[in-house]
């Protein structure tokens, strides 16, 4: 099932649900949905249960209860960990770096690879990638959603996109669980869009650290998010594509990760837990970033990220600070 976050015109914040074509705010069924009503995380926890109780309640009425056409995020973000599932983007979005930014060493990886028929090794991931699903935390506070613009930080030049699989803990998770208690926790899925200041995160990985300044400064997250049940089964079959003003730039499928996703969750968890609200993203789609497409952002662009059977994301980006 499918779901949004709405304001009434009463001024409350309802959940919604999308049912025979219409959005139906679940506030006016809170007497039988109880919280799960006003927040989506609870609704999703509650699982399939609670969306047959959804459907009967919907059923019995006669017509939507208004709303105001406004964005909002889905739910509150309480964490922000992405994960680089996928070798696939890490050779190609590395390759597009360097034709970017060090063409000489670029055309040396091309050589290579025409003689050996293989990935350079300076542009295959690093050794602890293949043991360990690796993540990086990101900032919770700098979501936007369908619509917003996007932040472009003045000490960069070289803004890019990239489409990823988002999803959200909606039940706890202890310090050690098992990759079937971490799937049970994973409550639905989203599209979500990376944006990363290109120019500063190599430095910035290079030094140790990082990524900080070259990811935190904003993250997209669709309006609407599609219950797990629907998505993790399937997830791997995920095609998604990036429009620029339009234009279709890049397409790629969520196929060969790593790692599936039960794993990096419980990799996530390990000797920490988890809780209710904390995001997670797959790591970008194969081929789905400016760098691989060679297509960096430009002020104005209007950015249309779409997940087949997810969602739409669209974001106008702004200009240098």
């Amino acid at each position: 099932m499918r779901f949004r976050r709405v304001r009434l015109t009463d001024g409350r914040v309802s959940v919604a649900a999308h049912w025979e074509g219409r959005w139906w705010p679940l506030a006016p069924f809170a007497d039988r949905l109880g919280e799960a009503a006003f927040d989506l995380v609870r609704l999703l926890a509650r699982g399939a249960e609670l969306e047959a109780r959804v459907v009967e309640a919907i059923g019995r009425a006669e017509e939507p209860a208004p709303f105001e056409n406004v964005p909002l995020l889905p739910f509150d973000p309480v964490s922000f960990r992405d994960f680089m599932l996928f070798e696939a983007h890490v050779v190609g979005a590395t390759k597009g770096w360097l034709r970017r930014f060090r063409p000489s060493a670029y055309r040396v990886v091309l050589l290579y690879e025409r003689l050996t028929g293989r990935p350079h090794p300076r542009v295959r991931p690093k050794p602890l990638w293949y043991r360990r699903p690796i993540y990086y935390m990101g900032n919770p506070l700098a979501f936007v959603t369908e619509g917003e613009a996007v932040f472009w930080p003045g000490y960069t030049r070289a803004l890019d996109f990239e489409l990823e699989v988002g999803w959200v803990i909606v039940r706890p998770l202890g310090r050690n669980p098992s990759p079937e208690e971490a799937a049970a926790a994973i409550g639905g899925f989203f599209v979500l869009n990376d944006f990363s200041a290109r120019d500063v995160q190599a430095a910035e990985m290079q030094s140790g650290f990082g990524p900080v300044k070259a990811k935190n400064f904003a993250t997209g997250i669709g309006l609407e998010v599609v219950s797990a049940g629907e998505v993790l089964p399937r997830w791997q079959a995920l095609v998604g594509e990036v429009r620029v003003n339009g234009e279709r730039v890049c397409q790629g499928r969520a196929t060969g990760p790593r790692f599936d996703l039960p794993e990096a969750v419980a990799y996530a968890a390990l000797g920490e837990g988890l809780v209710p609200g904390e995001v997670m993203a797959s790591g970008t789609l194969p081929g789905c970033s400016g760098l691989e497409a060679g297509r960096l952002l430009a002020p104005g662009d209007v950015v249309e990220a779409r997940i087949e059977g997810v969602g739409v994301l669209t974001n106008r980006v702004g200009s240098p600070s």
